[in-house]
């Protein structure tokens, strides 16, 4: 399908690929990793063309149809809505309905065989491409994609940045191609969004390759991992948490190898030096020498991993009770979030906000960390709570011309230079890094600068939102490290499930504009919430005791009224269906009939009738699924 081969790419004198290789499989699933800026999104735009390799080539069929995602995506600009934007995936499709429409206007002033004959082809094609469907399929993936209906109709301009991303990946999907290359696709999207995607794309018939620091959201899409490091392509075949065992083995064989050759080099390099000192052995020694230069050395381990001992400092512990929130309502124009809800955080919480994007997640952390004042209720601080609060904006705030070191240093002026460059050493920030301007890093490592300024706050109140984003594995494993053992409060924003589920004791998720609690880890909220049953039952805002297995309630007559009347739709809709079936089939069998194609006017009113009755029928069908799916949901 595409062929790497010993590709070297070099930016400056660095050389970010040296004759690696690849070979991608029709239908592989793989996850491309490396740390930041071991080449994982060049090697995409490599396949791609745009950049072109310094020597070695990147082979593929001419007619493979690749759909790739980048972050460049988010400057694409359209007023259109976005079930058209995302519409215009079906470039054939859309042109096929502009020519099918103009030769309709033609027919009305010209009956010729011509006209006839091309939109009977027009209309053949159309039809074989499932050109009727494409506004269904459209909408049905950016449903998925967290877009409700009202929401598809608005221009894609009034979205953010991270909606819009969504837009253009529902435009890709819809493309149907062979291979899809997406570079960190989980983004800016929410658990519900990400849950769908994982269920498109393990459906999904073609290759994937996918760059992406939620090793979740990996191990629950890829069956290959190849690993970008040191120029090379290394694969391995399975899933990220494969990778992770399969490496850890090798690299156990690859330190025994190393200590085994170190301990011969200094055994030759002791006989060497013996030899030289007698003039009858210094052929020898000069042989010996010859060979240790030509030996292929093996290389040490590296640490991918390093293993962090923060030394949390603050002066004075909390009180019980960190931060009470007493009938918090807040409102935005047209959108109510929260409605007179009551919760604490108590001292040594670990708290994980989760949710749909939408649902008032950084609202409530603002309100929280007492950033947003505009809100009615009571926010009260407890006995000697010290916070700090992290949130991707204060990236901004670093100032650019500071040095990595300078910047901590203002920022914590109490701690040692040794301190502070210990803490920067546990942020991957080693030796000469630390002198390195603020203005030249990427965002990423911007990122780590603002968590460790974060983390040497005076603070036993830790408020962090999105923390995670642009920090690769390595990175995500410092932080949770990091968090584990901080003896203080911490409430956090993330989407990242692996991350959540190594630093959360509680969980905490809006409901019906309520803040509700669960007392435990994220995993085991996760088989709790698949479990749930919705029943008739005002839910307690917090749920203060481990939730008990829910038993299966029985219908209540109101119910069983309700179910019994959305049977009886459904039985009429069944009969609709199969009338408007007949219609459908009817219409088919007249387009063929030379009486009609033969006839310009009424060739035009039966295409129409045709085009419409076909909508019609799709939506009849469409109504079925949403009432079948009520009876479900009231049955349960």
């Amino acid at each position: 399908m595409i062929s790497i081969n010993n590709l070297t790419f070099e930016i400056g004198s660095r050389a970010l690929y040296d004759e690696a290789n690849w070979h991608i499989k029709p239908g592989d699933k793989v996850g491309l990793i490396g740390a930041n800026g071991a080449g994982k999104s060049t090697l995409l735009r490599l396949i791609v063309g745009q950049y072109k390799p310094t020597s070695g080539s990147i082979s593929m069929a001419k007619d493979l149809k690749i759909g790739y995602l980048n972050q460049d995506l988010l400057s694409y600009h359209s007023d259109k809505s976005i079930v058209h934007v995302a519409m215009e995936a079906f470039e054939r499709q859309n042109q096929l309905h502009l020519e099918i429409e103009n030769l309709l206007k033609s027919l009305e002033t010209d009956y010729s065989d011509d006209i006839l004959n091309k939109l009977s082809d027009k209309q053949m094609e159309f039809e074989a491409l499932d050109g009727y469907n494409i506004e269904f399929r459209a909408h049905e993936i950016l449903a998925g994609l967290g877009f409700s209906e009202e929401e598809q109709k608005r221009p894609l301009a009034t979205f953010s940045g991270g909606w819009r991303m969504r837009v253009m990946l529902a435009r890709i999907l819809l493309q149907t191609p062979d291979i899809l290359l997406l570079d960190e696709p989980t983004n800016h999207m929410d658990l519900p969004s990400i849950k769908w995607l994982e269920n498109y794309l393990q459906a999904f018939d073609g290759a994937i390759v996918i760059v992406s620091h939620d090793r979740y959201f990996l191990d629950r899409i890829i069956k290959k991992t190849v690993e970008s490091r040191k120029g090379k392509l290394t694969l391995y075949a399975g899933n990220y948490s494969y990778y992770l065992e399969e490496k850890s083995l090798r690299n156990e064989i690859q330190a025994g190898q190393f200590k085994n050759q170190q301990a011969k080099i200094k055994q030759e390099e002791r006989l060497i030096e013996r030899f030289r000192a007698k003039a009858s052995k210094a052929k020898m020694a000069q042989s010996r020498i010859k060979a240790l230069d030509r030996m292929e050395r093996v290389d040490d381990v590296d640490d991918d991993n390093p293993e962090v001992n923060f030394s949390f400092k603050f002066s004075k512990p909390s009180g019980r009770h960190v931060v009470t929130l007493e009938n918090i309502s807040k409102s935005y124009p047209n959108l109510e979030i929260l409605r007179n809800t009551e919760a604490i955080i108590e001292k040594g919480d670990k708290i994980a906000l989760i949710g749909a994007n939408g649902k008032g997640k950084s609202t409530l952390l603002r309100i929280v960390a007492e950033d947003d004042k505009d809100f009615e209720g009571t926010v009260t601080q407890g006995h000697n709570v010290s916070q700090t609060f992290f949130a991707q904006h204060q990236l901004e705030a670093l100032h650019l011309e500071n040095s990595i070191i300078a910047e901590m240093q203002a920022f914590a002026p109490t701690h040692t230079e040794t301190e502070l460059r210990s803490i920067l050493g546990c942020f991957l920030f080693t030796g000469d890094d630390a002198f390195k301007k603020i203005k030249v890093l990427s965002g990423g490592e911007k990122s780590r600068v603002a968590l460790a300024k974060a983390l040497t706050a005076d603070a036993n109140f830790l408020v962090l939102d999105e923390p995670t984003n642009h920090l690769d594995m390595a990175s995500v494993n410092i932080l949770i490290q990091a968090l584990q053992q901080y003896e203080g409060t911490v409430i956090v924003v993330s989407h990242d499930r692996y991350f959540l589920d190594n630093i959360a004791n509680k969980i905490w998720f809006i409901e019906d504009k309520e803040i509700k609690e669960y007392p435990g880890t994220y995993e085991e909220y996760e088989v709790w919430n698949s479990k749930r049953v919705q029943k008739p039952v005002v839910e307690k805002k917090v749920i203060k005791e481990e939730p008990k297995k829910e038993k299966k309630v029985a219908p209540t007559d109101d119910n069983k009224k309700l179910i019994l009347k959305k049977n009886k739709e459904l039985a009429q809709l069944e009969q609709q269906i199969a009338l408007k079936e007949a219609d459908v089939k009817e219409l088919e069998i007249r387009l063929a009939d030379e009486e009609i194609y033969s006839d310009a006017i009424k060739l035009q009113d039966t295409t129409r009738k045709y085009n419409s009755t076909k909508a019609e029928y799709q939506q009849l069908q469409n109504d079925w699924e949403k009432i079948a799916e009520e009876i479900i949901e009231l049955e349960s």
